[in-house]
C-alpha cells in the first residue's frame, strides 16, 4: 500500500486493508490497550511500515522485545505458520521477512550509543519536573539559570550545575535584592534532589557530546528511514527520568526544525511508550505545554504517537489532537474500568455494523479497533481489524547481535567518549581561587602596612589613627577578608553582563538558532 501505513485487515471476514495515509500521519495517533494485547507488535509493525517508506522512527524500548526489528523473522519460528495464515487471511499476499535498519541508544550507554543533553539544553522547567521541586524551589532554579544564562557560565552537567548553586547560596542575600527570595533551604533541597538524580545514574544523561537531533533522522542508503531504539527496561527503574528526557526530546525537535506545513510524509515519528509516565502528577502548567507542543510539532513534519493502557492515561485536550488509532482490548472489571471503555468508545465515529464499545472490549490478541484520518483530514468510521504479522523477529536479538550492530553503526564513536570543557564549574573555581589570592595579598598588605605604623609608633613618630582604629581595622579585615572578596569579585562580574542573553524556548530549554 504505496502512501500508507499498512496495519492490518478489517471489515466483513477482515478483507479490506486498514491503514493510515502517509500524508496525515504527523497528525499524531494512539496506541492502547491492556498489557497483552499486542501493543508491542502493533507498535513493531507501524516502525516498519514507517522505515519502508523512507521515515526516520524514534522509539523505546520498555520490555527490551523490539531489538528484533534489526534482524529478519525466519520460517523457523515457532509463530511462522501462524503469521502466514494471518497474512493470508488479511489479503496480504506479498508479506515476506525483512530486517530494518536500526540505530540502538541507551542514556547509561550499555546496550547503545550514550545519549546525552546539556543542563542547559534541558532547562530549568523541565529539570524542576524531574527533580520533583515545590514552587518555591523551582524559583530559586530559575534564578540560578538566569545568572547562568547572563554570564555566559555554560551549564553542562550537574558538576556545573551544583557548583552554581553553592554559589547562589552563598551570596543569597545580594540575589534577593535584584531577583527575589533566594534561601538557603531551597539551595539546600536542590542539591538533595539533584544528590538522588546522580545516585540513580541520572548524571550520565548530562555532558558532552551532547545528542544532535541528525543523528535520530537518518536515512539509509537505499532510502527506508533508520529506527532509532531507546533501551528503557533499564531507564524505567527511575520513570520520572524515562518521561523527562523523552518530553525534553520532544521540546528539541519542536524548537530546532523549520516549518515544513503539511508534508508529503512526515520527517519523523515519535513514539511515546508508557505515555501515562508523562501525565501522572504533572503540575497542569506542564500539561499545556505539552498540549501546545504537540498542536504545533505537526507542522514540523513531527508526527508523535502515544503508547500506553488506557486513553484515559492522556489529557483529553492532548486526546482530541490525535487522528490515528488503534485499541486493543480494554478490560472492564470495576465501575472505573466500565467508565473508562464507555469514554474511549465514544471518541470513535460509529460503525453500524457492531457496538465500538463491544468491540473494545471483545477484541482478542493481535485484533484491535481502529480509526485513521481520511481525506481532508476527517476521521474514518471505526472498524474491527486483524492486525499484520510483523516481518522483523519477533522477540529480542542475541546481545552479540546487538553489539555487532552498535559497532558497525554509521554513529560509532562518535558518542562514547565523555568531553569534558571548561563551564560553570572551572570558572566558578578559578574565579573563587583568584578571590581568595587576591584577599590573601590584601590581607598581606595590610599587615605590612600596621606592621610599618607600629614600629613607627614606636619609634615616637607621628601617624594617623590610634591603636583602637588600627585593631578595629584588622578586624574588620580580618572577618570579611576572603568572603568578601568572592562576593565582590563575582557581584562586579554580574553587574557587567555581556548582553547576550540566552533565548528559552517554550519547554525552557536552549531556542539555539538565536
Amino acid at each position: 500500500m504505496d502512501g500508507t501505513i499498512f496495519i492490518g485487515g478489517g471489515g466483513e471476514n477482515y478483507a479490506e486493508k486498514q491503514g493510515l495515509l502517509l500524508k496525515y500521519a504527523n497528525r499524531h495517533g494512539l496506541v492502547a490497550g491492556a498489557t497483552g494485547t499486542g501493543k508491542t507488535v502493533t507498535l513493531q509493525i507501524m516502525a516498519e511500515n514507517f522505515a519502508a517508506q523512507g521515515v526516520p522512527v524514534f522509539l523505546s524500548d520498555v520490555k527490551g522485545d523490539l531489538s528484533g526489528l534489526a534482524k529478519a523473522g525466519s520460517d523457523g519460528f515457532k509463530l511462522h505458520e501462524a503469521f502466514t495464515s494471518r497474512a493470508d487471511k488479511i489479503g496480504f499476499s506479498d508479506y515476506s521477512y525483512d530486517a530494518f535498519p536500526v540505530t540502538f541508544w541507551d542514556l547509561f550507554g550499555d546496550q547503545g550509543h550514550p545519549i546525552r543533553t546539556t543542563v542547559s539544553e534541558m532547562g530549568p522547567l523541565l529539570l524542576a519536573r524531574l527533580l520533583e521541586l515545590t514552587d518555591a524551589q523551582e524559583g530559586v532554579l530559575n534564578i540560578a539559570f538566569r545568572v547562568a544564562d547572563e554570564q555566559g557560565l555554560p551549564l553542562l552537567d550537574l558538576k556545573d550545575l551544583q557548583a552554581l548553586l553553592v554559589w547562589v547560596g552563598e551570596n543569597g542575600k545580594d540575589l534577593s535584592l535584584r531577583y527575589g527570595n533566594v534561601s538557603t533551604s531551597s539551595v539546600g533541597a536542590i542539591q538533595r534532589a539533584l544528590l538522588v538524580l546522580e545516585n540513580q545514574g541520572g548524571h550520565k544523561l548530562f555532558g558532552e557530546p551532547a545528542l544532535e537531533l541528525s543523528d535520530i533522522m537518518r536515512t539509509d542508503t537505499d532510502g527506508r528511514g533508520r529506527i532509532s531504539i531507546l533501551a528503557s527496561d533499564k531507564l524505567m527503574g527511575a520513570p520520572r527520568l524515562y518521561a523527562t528526557f523523552l518530553l525534553w526530546l520532544l521540546s528539541e525537535l519542536f524548537e530546532e526544525l523549520p516549518e515544513v506545513g503539511d508534508p508529503d510524509k512526515p520527517k519523523l515519528v515519535f513514539f511515546f511508550d508508557e505515555a501515562h509516565l508523562l501525565f501522572d502528577d504533572a503540575p497542569k502548567a506542564l500539561v499545556d505545554k505539552v498540549e501546545q507542543v504537540a498542536r504545533l510539532i505537526r507542522s514540523k513534519g513531527v508526527g508523535v504517537y502515544f503508547v500506553t493502557q488506557n486513553p484515559a492515561d492522556v489529557p483529553e485536550d492532548i486526546l482530541g489532537q490525535l487522528g490515528n488509532r488503534v485499541q486493543h482490548a480494554l478490560r472492564a472489571f470495576t465501575a472505573k474500568d466500565r467508565r473508562a471503555l464507555k469514554q474511549a468508545a465514544e471518541t470513535y465515529r460509529d460503525n453500524p455494523r457492531f457496538s465500538t464499545e463491544d468491540a473494545i472490549r471483545e477484541v482478542g490478541v493481535g485484533e484491535a479497533v481502529t480509526s485513521f484520518l481520511e481525506a481532508k483530514g476527517a476521521p474514518g468510521v471505526v472498524e474491527r481489524t486483524l492486525i499484520r504479522p510483523p516481518s522483523s523477529q519477533l522477540g529480542p536479538i542475541e546481545a552479540s547481535e546487538r553489539r555487532a550492530l552498535i559497532d558497525a553503526s554509521p554513529i560509532a564513536g562518535k558518542y562514547e567518549t565523555v568531553q569534558d570543557r571548561e563551564s560553570a564549574y572551572e570558572v566558578l573555581t578559578k574565579r573563587a581561587a583568584d578571590a581568595a589570592k587576591a584577599a590573601e595579598e590584601a590581607e598581606r598588605l595590610e599587615e605590612e602596612a600596621e606592621s610599618v605604623a607600629e614600629r613607627e609608633y614606636r619609634a615616637g613618630r607621628r601617624y594617623s589613627g590610634s591603636k583602637v582604629g588600627r585593631s578595629s581595622s584588622r578586624r574588620t579585615s580580618s572577618s570579611g577578608g576572603f568572603g568578601k572578596a568572592v562576593t565582590d569579585v563575582v557581584l562586579k562580574e554580574l553587574k557587567g553582563t555581556t548582553g547576550k542573553r540566552i533565548v528559552r524556548g517554550i519547554l525552557g530549554s536552549l531556542f539555539k538558532g538565536r
